[in-house]
């Protein structure tokens, strides 16, 4: 492989960065794209998936010296308050993505990752490669370009990509509690009525409650507390929780026009990984691990890509379109299904009432939301 070799990343989340990390480590010339300087927060879950741990430690990422605190319970509520819980098959982790994606970010660095804090506004790809522009007038060349700006950007109307045509209709909320007296290994998915909210421990041995809630249902009241109080409060655990929780963020970060529409893994021959290629729903609890598996596919494929001299035809796009499926596309219609069914009153109760009188129903529905151990 050329070392002189130039790949370009926009957006440096959790895929962003790990793909950065995995081509550096191979020679590779990097530059990530970040508008915004690290650390900070992101509207997230902020619960990871064991099966990552094999992939993050041949990146030389430490998981276990960032003190991430190990879940590995689930508990799942109806808006009445009915529950059941389940093992997690393989465990996993909560890591604010303040301190994951810092960490992340000096290791890149120290790998030779170059950063440019600039919002990009303009990716165009022909045959001698792809060309970025950005809002401050930067112009940047590359071989490659991963796409891993998150759920939402400028760039999804410039590459005109169907999500943007119509206004996507869900919310998100997040912020850091502390609470007397929550598990420290469990990861809770609780509804309400027009979304649901999930809490697990970080780090630092605070709680993150991320919610998503439709449109429809938050813009009949007036802000965010009046909205917890009189629609998220009717769920007796979330009552019990925001009743007692004290929050540590000033106030609640949010992030409008979240779709879950279908999004092509591929977009004007740039790979796109993480929320960037599509957005699972977040009760499946496992966005994370999506997005650093699809790190390692792209990664993977664009060296091999380089090594084998194919970088110039449609082979790339197809086999990374045709990977990508096989990863992800049972995790997705899980969610389709669970999210149907978790969002309506009388299907989640009949659901749960149903699958804690049968021994491993829930545990093997779990299952088919998380992945393999990824191997390196």
């Amino acid at each position: 492989m050329q070392n002189f070799t130039q790949i370009n990343i926009v957006g440096g989340g959790l895929a962003g960065l790990t793909a950065a990390i995995h081509l550096a480590k191979n020679k590779a010339n990097v530059t990530v794209f970040e508008k915004q300087q690290y650390p900070f927060h992101r509207v997230c879950g902020e619960y990871v998936s064991n099966e990552v741990l094999p992939y993050l430690d041949s990146l030389g990422v430490d998981v276990i010296a960032l003190n991430a605190q190990p879940i590995y319970e689930l508990k799942v509520s109806s808006e009445s308050g009915n529950t059941m819980t389940s093992k997690l098959p393989m465990g996993g982790f909560g890591l604010s993505r303040y301190a994951f994606d810092n960490a992340l970010y000096e290791h890149a660095k120290k790998l030779g990752v170059k950063f440019v804090h600039e919002e990009v506004t303009m990716v165009h790809h022909n045959d001698a490669g792809f060309t970025i522009k950005t809002k401050q007038g930067g112009t940047y060349s590359s071989l490659f370009a991963i796409g891993s700006y998150g759920k939402r950007s400028i760039l999804d109307k410039t590459l005109n990509r169907d999500l943007t045509k119509d206004k996507s209709s869900w919310i998100g909320v997040k912020a850091h509690y502390t609470h007397p007296d929550f598990p420290d290994h469990q990861v809770g998915l609780h509804n309400f009525s027009g979304g649901y909210c999930g809490l697990s421990k970080t780090e630092t041995g605070a709680i993150n409650a991320c919610y998503l809630v439709s449109y429809e249902s938050f813009k009949q009241h007036k802000n965010v507390e009046e909205f917890e109080k009189k629609v998220m409060m009717k769920n007796p655990h979330l009552k019990k929780f925001f009743g007692e929780a004290e929050m540590i963020f000033k106030s609640p970060k949010t992030i409008a026009q979240i779709s879950f529409e279908e999004k092509s893994p591929v977009e004007h021959d740039m790979l796109m990984c993480g929320d960037a290629a599509r957005l699972i729903h977040p009760l499946v609890g496992n966005g994370m691990a999506m997005a650093i598996h699809s790190a390692k596919i792209a990664s993977e494929l664009i060296l091999e890509s380089l090594a084998c001299d194919y970088h110039k035809s449609n082979l790339t796009n197809n086999i990374y379109m045709f990977k990508w499926n096989k990863a992800f596309r049972r995790r997705l219609q899980t969610s389709r299904f669970l999210q149907k069914v978790l969002l309506s009153k009388t299907l989640s109760g009949f659901a749960i009432n149903g699958m804690t009188k049968i021994p491993g129903a829930f545990s093997k529905l779990v299952q088919l939301t998380h992945g393999k151990p990824i191997l390196t």
